[in-house]
């Protein structure tokens, strides 16, 4: 698609109103601003605003209202649908908004709207301190927060947005605004999962937990004992302690000197255990499973900014992903997720995900706009492939694992997790009674549906 041109008055004004540098199809730069990671995703945006205030913000939101563009928010980048970016529309990118600040003694950081996982958790961890991010440095904490945030820490301090504690936007009217508990606390409980509907995030603020330490373990077996591990590992979480978090992965076996050669390229069944505390405590809760053999066994203490590291998407490559979340994980259950990932995509990127839920995300508060929150266990397939040979063969074998876990779903889905997969999807998102609220919210602050691209909200009184 050809983007259009704009009058150049036009953009001549917007230039002289931002501090930071206005992006045209024409310009050297313009391919490396409007590339994200999901490659399958080619658009062309008429105009990227590279803001660095908060009134920069202000002034691209309504120089693309003024007109008639399409706006698109850019924080992390990361939305699997490409959400991030339009074809002919104005892009608000955060990305140089990116300042960490964070308070040791109130244990709090303000992150700004166009932060990664790794800009947060490098900040805090020099305070031994940190939050629930997510499971993967690039990951944007801006849209991750505000769309719930699952996360490794997740069943010690709760979900992303249980730990908000502010948020400063900037609304389609291009005003700012504040948002906490006791300033527009309709809009800050929206913001507890409602995501971008409701304005650009320039900041949030997240409460911080002590951390002085983290450990894992990572396991790895061959696919063909799949069956015996994700048994073992499912009855080994449910009796877990809340600092015990992780997951198991179906993976290709990486070219990695820890691997050994015969598993390189292959299905392998990988545990992932994550622990608040030492080494020695993560050995203790391993033992069940290493008394299985596996072939590789690491166990370490390692900074908490070095483990979201561990499985970074790599840039350049096809993505399709999707989510079923479970009430309960029996033998069946087990059998088809084991099954299945006979049908993921080898060799390529892709993960067959089983995550535990409970612990502190089950106790957070249950008037927030996380109705998933109450699972216990959380099915993710995860493609991620390079050759656009494979797509078909990617997204349907996602879908297939979807449809095998639908006798045990809860019909409730983390939305960051999923792509555009429709409205009933979004309201399986938030849950009817909560969509009828957050619309509501949406009518006030956004009723024209300017932030539309995103899981969307529809405004309504």
């Amino acid at each position: 698609m050809t983007s259009p041109r704009l009058a150049e008055p036009s953009l001549e004004a917007l230039r002289t109103r931002l501090t930071g540098d206005v992006i045209l199809p024409d310009d050297p730069a313009y391919d490396e601003a409007r590339t994200i990671f999901n490659a399958m995703i080619d658009r062309r945006p008429a105009v990227i605003a590279q803001c660095e205030t908060a009134a920069d913000v202000s002034a691209a939101v309504l120089f693309a209202r003024e007109q008639g563009l399409d706006v698109a928010v850019r924080g992390g980048g990361h939305s699997v649908a490409g959400l991030a970016l339009n074809d002919g529309g104005l892009v608000v990118d955060l990305r140089r908004m990116h300042a960490v600040t964070v308070d040791p003694e109130a244990r709090t950081a303000r992150v700004g709207g166009g932060a990664t996982m790794s800009h947060l958790d490098r900040a805090t961890q020099q305070f031994a301190l940190a939050t629930t991010g997510g499971r993967v440095s690039t990951t944007g904490v801006g849209g991750f927060t505000l769309g719930g945030g699952s996360g490794w820490l997740e069943r010690k301090f709760g979900l992303a947005c249980d730990n908000l504690a502010a948020v400063d936007l900037v609304t389609a009217d291009g005003r700012e605004v504040h948002a906490d508990e006791d300033e527009n606390p309709e809009l800050f409980w929206a913001l507890h999962g409602g995501g971008g509907n409701f304005g650009v995030a320039t900041a949030i603020t997240l409460r911080l937990h002590p951390l002085p330490v983290l450990s894992f373990a990572l396991l790895m077996f061959p696919a063909a004992k799949g069956n015996e591990v994700v048994r073992l590992y499912r009855d080994f979480m449910e009796a877990a302690p809340d600092e015990a978090g992780g997951g198991l992965l179906y993976i290709t076996g990486p070219p990695e000197e820890f691997v050994p050669e015969h598993l390189v390229g292959t299905a392998v069944c990988a545990v992932l255990i994550t622990c608040t505390g030492p080494e020695a405590d993560v050995r203790r809760l391993a033992r069940p499973l290493l008394a299985l053999g596996p072939e590789v066994e690491i166990i370490q203490e390692t900074p908490y900014a070095e483990l979201q590291c561990m499985l970074d998407d790599p840039p350049g490559m096809r993505n399709y992903w999707s989510a079923e979340y479970l009430r309960a994980f029996p033998d069946e259950a087990v059998r088809r997720f084991c099954d299945r990932a006979a049908d993921m995509p080898v060799p390529t990127n892709s993960q067959h995900v089983l995550f535990p839920m409970g612990g502190a995300v089950a106790h957070g508060d249950s008037s927030f706009p996380v109705p998933w929150r109450t699972a216990s266990w959380a099915v993710h397939p995860f493609g991620v492939w390079a050759d656009p040979a494979d797509d078909e063969r990617a997204r349907r074998w996602v879908r297939a694992v979807r449809e095998d876990a639908q006798p045990w779903a809860i019909g409730r889905v983390y939305l960051n997790f999923i792509g555009d997969e429709g409205e009933e999807r979004v309201m399986a998102g938030f849950g009817p009674e909560n969509y009828r609220r957050l619309a509501k919210v949406k009518a006030e602050y956004d009723p024209e549906n300017v932030f539309r691209r995103n899981h969307n909200i529809k405004p309504a009184v």
